[in-house]
């Protein structure tokens, strides 16, 4: 299919741009860093165009369907969400460092979906429960929050470091945005994201209805979702209630986000109507 071998490529380009990220943030060189934002950029266009011509190669096979029902197209959007959001954080935030952390995850997410041998790349027909108008307003959802977390992780590491450093003008950190910009951005983030999975879990919930008869079964997937929904809650009201910043914010953050890769990832490992099969 001509769509993976875009998407192939779009695993390099994604991985090109997190080295020039990292690159000019270690040797302080800005030139560099906008090479790594037009590697970013062209690295989503070709996602976008990856997804888009899979969706059309669903239709020609004779089952068309949105690409979000397997874990190599969940994958393949997950990238293109986190590279979407962080462009725009970059525009923000007129900062290329916060890249060097966020667009590996990208990376590793493609990665992951073009190189692993046990995941399979080919467009299959959507079984029954999936054929739901309710599939991609959930599955974008959840990915727009999950993408949110990821960033937020991403700035929760920089924040850490940030607030580990010496102060030496020379530092890698000399040219890091400051800890409170970090921290307003942390909690920008997992607002953002908290929203989008909340609106993923109701979203969830009216499909589960809709194909099960029922809202709500504590399936691994849909437990681990509520986990994830409540450790993301607790860093939210720890913040505007008991007035949290900072390092504690920043290592909820990172804990939030270990519980998303789970509900991503570990619950395939367990049995449910949720899981997503590789091959």
């Amino acid at each position: 299919m001509f769509s993976s071998n875009i998407l192939s490529l779009v695993t390099f380009t994604y991985g090109l741009a997190g080295f020039l990220y990292i690159f000019a943030w270690v040797f302080k060189k800005p030139v560099v860093g906008n090479l790594g934002m037009w590697a970013a950029i062209i690295g989503l266009l070709g996602n976008t165009a990856g997804i888009i011509l899979r969706w059309v190669e669903s239709y020609q096979l004779g089952f068309g369907h949105a690409p979000l029902s397997n874990l190599y197209e969940s994958l393949v959007f997950f990238a293109w969400t986190i590279i979407l959001l962080y462009l725009f954080v970059e525009y923000r935030f007129k900062n290329r460092i916060i890249g060097a952390f966020v667009a590996p995850l990208a990376f590793l997410a493609m990665a992951y979906a073009s190189l692993s041998p046990n995941i399979s790349d080919r467009i299959q027909p959507l079984i029954p429960a999936l054929k739901s108008n309710w599939l991609i307003a959930h599955v974008v959802a959840c990915f727009i929050g999950y993408s949110a977390f990821a960033i937020a992780f991403g700035v929760s590491i920089l924040y850490l470091l940030k607030q580990n450093d010496s102060g030496e003008k020379e530092s890698l950190m000399a040219h890091v945005p400051s800890t409170q910009v970090l921290d307003e951005l942390t909690h920008q983030m997992v607002m953002f994201g908290f929203l989008f999975l909340s609106a993923g879990i109701i979203t969830g919930a009216v499909w589960a209805n809709s194909a099960w008869g029922r809202y709500w079964g504590w399936d691994p997937k849909e437990t681990w979702s509520l986990i994830t929904w409540f450790l993301y809650a607790a860093l939210l009201h720890a913040r505007m209630m008991r007035g949290w910043h900072g390092r504690r914010i920043a290592i909820l953050s990172i804990i939030g986000f270990a519980a998303v890769l789970f509900t991503y990832f570990g619950v395939n490992l367990l049995p449910g109507l949720h899981s997503y099969q590789a091959m």
